[in-house]
């Protein structure tokens, strides 16, 4: 309930404030599973995507936001963002078996394949959580381009510009082979990224993000 009334007095305002062109939205299916993989670029990315859709997008976000500021925290669950300890051992597994049951369940889940925002505006070399959630699980993936966000909210800024904002979709992506084998991984996470990048017109870069940037 929180979640519709968010989109229905939020996706107005949000359209107002920050005019949001969405393009190949209808590559989102109506129902079933599907991974939404973009780039990132703003921790707002996670506020405009899904509200410019009409399902709802499930992410997950490090448990701090859920604990700090309360309106961060009610924003966070307005929104269906999902509470991830990202100090634990097995941070990266639990997200991915967390996500894992969020598509058997039918749902789609959002993810940033780069692991954190860009630094700059490039496209980084993306982690293969994303290529083990497909392989595992058989969803198809969603290339997903956003820009502008940083314009709107850039990393270190706290209190958001007005802007414009564009969220190119891309058609699905199936994948065959094993989420055990590292090659498979490598090799469907490489063609995500290459997809994303198609959309977005970033410059690619071939390292992973550079870890001081640790927010999201």
């Amino acid at each position: 309930m929180l979640y519709r009334l968010t989109k229905i007095f939020g996706g107005p305002v949000l359209h107002l404030l920050w005019p949001t062109t969405v393009t190949g939205e209808e590559h989102v299916p109506r129902s079933g599973p599907a991974i939404l993989a973009s780039n990132h670029l703003s921790i707002v990315d996670s506020t405009f995507l899904p509200l410019v859709l009409p399902r709802q997008v499930r992410f997950v976000a490090k448990s701090e936001y859920f604990t700090g500021n309360p309106a961060t925290a009610m924003w966070m669950r307005a929104t269906g963002q999902i509470s991830i300890d990202r100090q634990s051992p097995t941070a990266a597994q639990d997200m991915l078996d967390t996500a894992a049951q969020v598509l058997k369940d039918g749902e789609l889940f959002g993810i940033y394949p780069e692991g954190t925002r860009s630094p700059d505006g490039r496209l980084y070399r993306g982690k293969v959580g994303v290529a083990w959630l497909a392989l595992a699980t058989g969803a198809p993936v969603i290339p997903v381009a956003m820009a502008g966000t940083d314009k709107v909210l850039p990393i270190g800024a706290s209190v958001p510009k007005l802007g414009r904002v564009k969220v190119q979709i891309g058609k699905p992506l199936t994948f065959t082979g094993s989420e055990r084998s590292a090659r498979d991984r490598r090799r469907v996470t490489d063609e995500i990224m290459a997809a994303i990048g198609a959309l977005s017109g970033q410059e690619y870069v071939e390292s992973y993000t550079p870890s001081r940037n640790k927010d999201k």
